[in-house]
C-alpha cells in the first residue's frame, strides 16, 4: 500500500492460523474491497432516527473572548501550515511516507471551518474541541496538543497561563501515553516536552503567557532543528534511521512553526489589549 506522496510502499505479511484463514477467505462485499460472491441481504425495515439539535454550550464572556483569541492562533496555523505544506512533505519523505504536509494541511484547514461553524458564542473549551474533533476526523492523531488544552480551559474561566500551561503539560502525556512516543525517538515529542517545560517555568516565574509562550516557542524550534541529529525508534521512519540522519523530525517541525505562529498573535492580542487600556484611562 502506498500514502500520498510516499516514495514507495509497504507490503505487509502475516501467518495465518485456521481461524484467520476462515476469515481471510470469507466473501466480502464493500464499497473498498470485493471478494468472492455473497447472498444478498434482506432489506431491513426503515428506522426513525432521533437526530439532537447541536448546540453550544453556555459560556461566560470571558471564555467567549478568548475564544476568539484562540480562533485567531488557529488561522495563524493554518497560514503556516499551507505556506510549508510541500517543504513538510519534502522532510517526511526523507525516512518516511510523506504525507505530513497533506495531513496537516487537511487537519488544520477542518478545524478552522469547525471554528467559523460556531460563530462568536463559544466559549475557549468548547472551541478548541470542535477544532480538535474535526482536526482528528481529518488528520488523524495531530489534533493530540489541542485535546489537552481543550479539556483544561473550559468555557467559564479566564484562561491563564497557569491553566494554559497546565493544558500543554496534559496534551504531552496523552501523547506519550497513547502514542508511545518518549524524549529521544524523533517525534513531535522532542520539540513538545521542551516546550512545555519552558512554558510551565516561565509562568510560575512571573511571566506573562505572551512572553512566556514566545520564549518557550523559540525553545521549541531549537529543540525541533536539533532532530535532524536523532534516529527515529519508532513509526515508518525507524527500518530507514540511517537515512533520517541530518534531516530534522517533520512533526516536530511543523509543531515549531505552528507555536511561533501562535506567540505572534498572542503577542499581538495583548497589545492591542494594551492599547485599549491606555485609551481608557486617558
Amino acid at each position: 500500500m502506498t500514502s500520498f506522496d510516499m516514495a514507495g510502499l509497504s507490503l505487509p505479511l502475516f501467518w495465518l492460523d485456521e481461524e484467520l484463514e476462515r476469515f481471510w477467505r470469507a466473501p466480502a462485499n464493500t464499497p473498498a474491497f470485493r471478494k468472492g460472491s455473497m447472498t444478498a441481504a434482506e432489506p431491513r425495515e426503515e428506522c426513525e432516527f432521533n437526530v439532537e439539535q447541536d448546540s453550544i454550550p453556555e459560556a461566560t464572556p470571558a471564555s467567549r473572548d478568548a475564544a476568539q483569541c484562540v480562533a485567531a492562533a488557529l488561522a495563524a496555523a493554518r497560514d503556516v501550515i499551507m505556506a510549508n505544506v510541500e517543504e513538510l512533505g519534502r522532510i517526511d519523505a526523507v525516512a518516511g511516507d510523506g504525507d505530513h504536509g497533506i495531513g496537516m494541511e487537511r487537519g488544520v484547514e477542518a478545524a478552522e471551518t469547525a471554528v467559523n461553524m460556531l460563530g462568536r458564542q463559544a466559549g475557549a473549551g468548547t472551541l478548541l474541541q470542535r477544532a480538535a474533533d474535526a482536526w482528528a476526523d481529518r488528520a488523524g492523531g495531530t489534533s493530540g496538543a489541542i485535546w489537552g488544552v481543550a479539556t483544561v480551559l473550559g468555557d467559564s474561566a479566564k484562561p491563564d497561563g497557569a491553566r494554559v500551561a497546565l493544558g500543554i503539560r496534559q496534551a504531552a502525556e496523552g501523547i506519550m501515553h497513547f502514542g508511545k512516543a518518549k524524549a529521544g525517538d524523533k517525534t513531535l515529542v522532542d520539540a513538545l516536552l521542551p516546550f512545555s517545560d519552558a512554558l510551565t517555568q516561565r509562568v510560575n516565574a512571573g511571566e506573562a503567557l505572551p512572553q512566556a509562550w514566545l520564549k518557550a516557542a523559540h525553545t521549541a524550534q531549537q529543540a525541533a532543528d536539533a532532530t535532524a541529529q536523532l534516529r527515529p525508534k519508532i513509526g515508518r521512519a525507524r527500518p530507514l534511521a540511517e537515512k533520517s540522519l541530518g534531516t530534522p523530525d517533520a512533526g516536530a517541525i511543523s509543531l515549531a512553526m505552528i507555536l511561533n505562529a501562535v506567540a505572534t498573535v498572542l503577542n499581538q492580542v495583548q497589545n492591542e489589549q494594551a492599547a485599549v487600556q491606555e485609551t481608557q484611562t486617558q
